[in-house]
């Protein structure tokens, strides 16, 4: 049975009942074309018609929404002056599948995911050291992008409406700039979300703010099967993209198989991320002309960065600015935690407050800032390094002062004029083409 949803000019109806929540729909005649606009998580068929005498109706044009939106201008010259036009959801057209030509828009050749042009550092230690690419998994040009089509896809929801990249926006250095991030029921998340950028760089291997994913390959499945976040089942996440005719065509072509499986939707999920990487940064620039480029604050910042003044990269070390083989830290943010952090996993007093070190790269892209978005800015990052530490039974070394010096919080005491330069510096180290760069960009066919 159709059901009519908006006829222009003349009349807006209610949505049909056995839609999905939360579906929006919208044309608007310009005159000489119409604009269709949907939302709703359901990926439907839906068929524009014309009618001369609201009686009779003519099937114009068929859509297919490929992952909850779509928008389409369409041209009425040609058509039949003097038509009235309607947007209908249609029970008996629904068997019309998505391809990869339609649902996608890939290009035509593969981007390069498997082997980026990386800084001189990078292929030698410690960085390379640090590389926790698995030998089963090594990313190559077609998983990355399976797994790119994965990260964008809101089938990865119970109900369709949220996907990995609802968290982890390209925009915001694969972050959230929300505090706290919202499910597919709209429940928040416990903490931030951490960027994703040189995710491959991690000398321990594990992931999330507490590190109780062991690999990358483990972490990417987590918060598919999590209450709050996606509300999946791995069985119905099988089974759900096996039914997509792109999908068995892409898992063909990397896989060698059609077979949709929860093992290879972490391995190609695994890939994508581990190839977002971001070396353009003016910090990289700086490094091959000795920092010629920076301006006389920027090098008053690096140096007190890496000098004892800051000593700041006792935890964010190398040009990749993540910690080597040293546990995660307690960095003083209160006493006691709210959250625990890894102490909620060990149930060890001496875990409580140690979260991971994430990477500084691109960190004017990834505010707020700490495991639960508490600093907004990088100037409060930087105030609270300066003077606002709070002592801790677990506090990180670097942030204590040595025994012969009474062992207390370690204050940085800095200027207003260090403490802006300090900021500059941390500039440096954003690269502007990561948050526009197509390689990682949602590949979804939304229309128009």
């Amino acid at each position: 049975m159709k059901k009519l949803l908006l006829l222009p000019v003349l009349l807006e109806l209610q949505l049909p009942a056995q839609l999905p929540e939360g579906t929006e729909t919208a044309i608007t005649n310009h005159g000489a074309s119409l604009s269709l606009d949907i939302a709703e998580p359901g990926n439907h068929v839906w068929i524009l018609q014309g009618s001369s005498n609201l009686t009779l109706w003519t099937n114009l044009e068929t859509f297919k929404l490929h992952n909850g939106r779509f928008r389409r201008n369409v041209s009425l010259d040609g058509l039949p002056a003097g038509q009235f036009y309607r947007f209908v959801y249609d029970s008996a057209s629904q068997p019309l599948t998505s391809t990869t030509a339609t649902a996608l828009l890939l290009p035509s050749t593969t981007p390069n995911y498997a082997s980026p042009t990386l800084p001189e550092a990078f292929s030698v230690n410690p960085i390379a050291a640090q590389d926790n690419t698995p030998v089963g998994n090594p990313t190559t040009d077609a998983g990355a992008e399976l797994g790119r089509v994965l990260f964008y896809d809101k089938r990865l929801s119970l109900n369709q409406t949220v996907s990995c990249s609802s968290c982890h926006q390209q925009a915001h250095g694969f972050s959230d700039p929300r505090t706290f991030s919202a499910g597919f029921e709209g429940g928040l998340t416990g903490r931030n979300s951490m960027g994703l950028a040189h995710a491959r760089w991690y000398l321990r291997r594990s992931f999330f703010w507490d590190e109780r994913a062991a690999t990358l390959e483990d972490q990417v499945l987590q918060p598919i099967q999590n209450e709050v976040e996606m509300g999946m089942t791995l069985p119905a996440l099988e089974a759900r993209l096996n039914a997509e005719p792109f999908y068995t065509d892409l898992f063909s072509r990397v896989f060698g198989t059609p077979e949709v499986t929860s093992a290879r939707i972490s391995r190609a999920l695994a890939q994508f991320v581990r190839s977002i990487v971001s070396t353009q940064s003016k910090y990289d620039a700086g490094v091959a002309q000795g920092f010629a480029n920076f301006t006389p604050q920027e090098n008053q910042g690096r140096n007190i960065f890496f000098s004892a003044v800051g000593n700041c990269g006792a935890c964010h070390g190398t040009d990749n600015f993540v910690p080597g083989g040293a546990a995660p830290t307690n960095n003083g943010l209160e006493n006691p935690y709210i959250d625990k952090g890894i102490g909620d996993i060990t149930g060890l007093v001496q875990d409580e407050g140690r979260f991971k070190v994430p990477s500084l790269r691109n960190i004017e892209l990834t505010a707020p800032y700490m495991h639960d978005g508490r600093f907004t800015t990088l100037e409060q990052v930087v105030e609270h390094y300066n003077s606002g530490v709070v002592d801790h039974p677990n506090l990180s070394p670097p942030l204590r002062l040595p025994q012969n010096q009474g062992g207390g919080v370690r204050r940085l005491n800095l200027t207003t004029a260090q403490k802006a330069a300090l900021v500059a510096f941390l500039r440096t180290l954003t690269d502007p083409n990561l948050a526009t760069d197509s390689r990682y960009s949602d590949p979804f066919n939304y229309g128009d």
